[in-house]
């Protein structure tokens, strides 16, 4: 372009759009992150798009860099979705900064990113100090023979039944008598558990049941290598890598007290340096790569214990503690601990299989979304796995939700989320044109917090901008036409005896909670507290312990833990136990969430305590109450 052409240059509509998201990205930096970007020419550029976070590796980006000069360090904090680049020269990094803004690379998924350049005077990141491994722990590489690898893998057929693999006991005995003799292990096993991960699985952080196993636990990873997070109760998390063919050896404290769990993803964030060797992944920013994962085959040992455990970490203990059982809360404090334990972490946990289960969106919900005019901004606050973000490309729809673990599948799936909690949704008063609550507002454990997360989306609506919210109903048999939640009841008589025999079960299954509040509180309260005196043919109670629901069945309590039988690999799963061919499968663990079941009515008499809004809508969907509500 010739000099006398630039003066009366304008910018082209798409000029327009880079420079709108250059501008963007330079403003989310600064509030979320707190790096200041500066105007004028430097050697250090921040680049958006391409971190670590974005599953943009180090190999896959300083190439690109370095074909406009020469790349002094390239900093690639971990799981962030931006790095930063340090030139020789101040005309290098200029050089960069005209050529690269806006270059689309494709990353290590397959999908277009494109990058947004700006200039820093320097960029810092907080560096963690070494770490060591937690006590206890201890990673042994290349424990097995590549050919003993490939036997132990042809060994399992995950087509058969367990019980019919007799051979795999004799391939184990052989190298578990060499590891004992070798001093690698202390005690022989006599538990196996075999599990094959594919790209993108992974383990909830937990720890082994110390009534179920003794000490020393291991695990021999095949296939492929992996990072496992193993986290402190105080909150420090430390990744290890696990090589391929490496032998986790876990006693003590690492085992008692730590957590350990793999996240799931296809990429883990590892020391460019060492390779595939073990060890701590530390935060050195001008060492972190990502590392795609392969299949990795687990065989876990562990050895059945007899006797109830008497280790020196009691808080944590199972046979040293006695587990209170969920209670109604009575203050606001002790609903939050409610919903903590019982929605926050449950669903972290219960992520990935919860994610599998929820694809089909609602007819109702998806013309909403589909009636809403082209341009709206519409949030959906307690948005799970995203399910209705792509609905309609025609709107500008952003989520949140409390699960890191759920946000990062919306991630996963290009959608805009991100995490925070429903009752303060940090998004511009009066800002959207539409917000929908599906399935969330019902987990909280009082009226007051029920309304409060009601009051949130209004807040975020602009004069004229409307709310559809869902919450699960008491009535699953409505107008005598059974809800699909009971229609699709596939509870065998068997399962039902193994749920009535179990005797903590039996301890908590109660009748009906006691009312909310009292006959003093506020308009807003004692207005919903009339549909809980016994609007819903409920039945009240001397005690306020919360009764577990049976799948599948009509609702008896409006307050009450819903149990979720979870499968944490999608995948394959064998156990052996103990060696021989008797064997069983894993039925794996059962959590439970906590659910407020609403009446015919409550929902709207909740609606009816805000200000500013009318009701447009009321109607019942398949076992859910539902409103539609716009800001006045």
């Amino acid at each position: 372009m010739d000099s006398n052409h630039q003066s009366n240059y304008k910018l082209s509509k798409t000029e327009k759009k880079l420079l709108r998201k250059q501008i963007k990205a330079r403003h989310t930096l600064l509030r979320h992150e707190g790096i200041e970007t500066v105007s004028y020419a430097t050697q250090s550029l921040i680049v958006a798009n391409g971190g670590l976070g974005n599953q943009v590796s180090r190999n896959q980006l300083l190439p690109v860099l370095e074909k406009c000069g020469l790349v002094d360090a390239l900093l690639m904090p971990p799981n962030k979705p931006y790095s930063c680049v340090r030139y020789k020269t101040v005309e290098e990094s200029k050089k960069a900064y005209d050529t690269l803004n806006g270059k689309e690379i494709v990353d290590d998924l397959g999908q277009k990113i494109i990058l947004y350049l700006n200039f820093v005077e320097k960029a810092q990141w907080k560096e963690l100090g070494l770490q060591a491994l937690p006590p206890g722990l201890k990673v042994i590489e290349e424990i097995i023979s590549s050919e003993d690898e490939k036997m132990l893998l042809e060994s399992v057929n995950w087509t058969e039944d367990t019980e019919n693999q007799n051979c795999l006991p004799d391939i184990c005995e052989s190298i578990l008598e060499k590891w004992l003799k070798e001093g690698f292990i202390k005690h022989k096993p006599n538990q196996l558990t075999i599990n094959q991960y594919e790209p993108g699985h992974g383990i909830p952080a937990h720890i082994d049941t110390h009534s179920a196993f003794e000490d020393e636990i291991i695990s021999l990873s095949l296939g492929s290598e992996i990072v496992m997070d193993f986290k402190h109760p105080d909150g420090m998390t430390v990744p290890v890598m696990l090589p391929c063919r490496s032998l986790l050896v876990m006693t003590g404290e690492s085992r008692y007290l730590w957590t350990h769990g793999i996240t799931p993803r296809k990429f883990d964030t590892v020391q460019a340096s060492k390779g595939h060797k073990s060890g701590i992944i530390t935060s050195d920013v001008e060492d972190l790569t990502l590392n795609k994962r392969g299949i990795r085959t687990s065989f876990t040992f562990r050895k059945v214990r007899q006797t109830p455990c008497n280790c020196s970490y009691p808080l944590v203990c199972d046979s040293q503690m006695k587990e209170t059982p969920a209670s109604f809360p009575e203050s606001d404090k002790e609903a939050l601990q409610l919903e903590q334990d019982y929605v926050h972490r449950v669903y972290e946990e219960i992520a990935r299989h919860f994610s599998s289960t929820r694809h089909t969106p609602w007819p109702h919900i998806v013309e909403f979304l589909k009636a809403l005019p082209s341009g709206s901004l519409v949030a959906d606050i307690g948005c799970g796995n995203g399910k209705y973000l792509g609905i309609n490309n025609e709107l500008y729809m952003i989520g949140c939700d409390h699960s890191q673990n759920l946000v990062d599948i919306c991630r996963e799936r290009q959608y805009q989320a991100f995490v925070c909690d429903a009752l303060a949704v940090p998004i511009r008063s009066g800002s959207c044109d539409a917000c929908i609550s599906i399935a969330v507002i019902h987990h909280f454990a009082t009226a007051e917090r029920r309304v409060a997360a009601l009051q949130e989306l209004v807040r975020l609506l602009r004069p004229g901008g409307k709310a559809l919210i869902y919450v699960w109903a008491m009535e699953q048999e409505y107008k005598k036409k059974k809800s699909k939640y009971l229609r699709e009841n596939r509870t065998s008589q068997g399962m039902k005896e193994e749920i009535s025999n179990d005797a903590s079960v039996q301890e908590l299954l109660v009748k009906q909670l006691p009312n909310v509040g009292n006959q003093d509180s506020a308009h807003s309260v004692s207005s919903i507290n009339d549909f809980q005196d016994g609007g819903c043919n409920s039945k009240n109670v001397a005690n306020s312990k919360l009764p577990i629901h049976t799948n599948r069945t009509s609702f008896h309590s409006q307050d009450l833990l819903v149990p979720w039988h979870f499968k944490g690999n999608p995948g394959k799963d064998k156990r052996v136990e103990p060696f021989g061919p008797l064997g069983s499968r894993d039925p794996g663990p059962v959590f439970h969430r906590y659910y407020h079941v609403f009446c015919e009515g409550e929902l709207e008499a909740a609606c009816r305590t805000l200000n500013n809004i009318s009701i447009l809508q009321s109607y019942y969907d398949q076992g859910n109450w539902c409103v539609i509500l716009q800001k006045v």
